[in-house]
């Protein structure tokens, strides 16, 4: 059994369980994945690698991913490709298809995917920094303050939170209740916020104890 799928974001929504509680919940696009190789337990952990099957218009490739995808998926347009952990030891043939199907029974998942850029960002909305006095005459408003010694260690020290580039890292949530899955429309239903942005690509993965 492999341990997850990939999918797209589709986009968050609300929906209301039995006892009427209105729940804020992420819909994701889940599969169709092909398995494009496996790999047994020998000499390593038992793994598989995914390759999602793209919807809209081909994309290109390079010479080499090109010629690995004709050996092990055929002449399918694969979007993005992942390796995924075996749970067990049955390894799936290349070409088999995976779907959300595969996720049925399944209370809490694993979502992995690349935050939203936010580009070049202050100390104050990047590390949260509350900042000076916003009174007349202050000239500390959103500056970050003293950032080290001047006679010793006459540097900054390794680490320190400054100004910087903010997102587009991979983030993962974790440990997502699963609140609905429809096996007709590919569409999986999970509590909360997923890092990324409508539309882009996300790794949903059994959450440990689900196994």
């Amino acid at each position: 059994m492999v341990e997850g799928l990939l999918g797209r974001k589709v986009g968050m929504s609300q929906l209301f369980d039995e006892r009427g509680a209105c729940l804020p919940v992420t819909l994701i696009e889940v599969g169709p994945c092909v398995v494009l190789q496996g790999r047994s337990g020998k000499g390593g952990a038992a793994a598989v690698q995914l390759g999602l099957l793209k919807t809209g218009a081909a994309g290109r490739q390079n010479k080499p991913m090109s010629g690995h995808l004709k050996k092990h998926g055929g002449e399918l347009d694969i979007g993005p490709i992942r390796e995924f952990r075996l749970i067990g030891d049955q390894v799936p043939e290349a070409g088999t298809r995976l779907d959300v199907s595969l996720l049925e029974g399944v209370g809490r998942v694993d979502v992995r995917g690349i935050s939203k850029g936010k580009g070049f960002q202050g100390v104050v909305r990047r590390h949260h920094f509350r900042g000076g006095r916003a009174t007349h005459g202050s000239m500390f408003h959103r500056a970050p303050g003293s950032i080290g010694a001047s006679s010793f260690p006459s540097r900054v020290m390794k680490g320190m939170r400054g100004a910087g580039r903010m997102g587009g890292t991979r983030v993962t949530s974790r440990n997502l209740k699963v609140v609905q899955l429809s096996a007709e429309h590919n569409l999986l239903a999970v509590c909360g916020a997923v890092p990324g942005p409508n539309g882009g690509f996300v790794e949903v993965r059994r959450s440990h104890g689900e196994g």
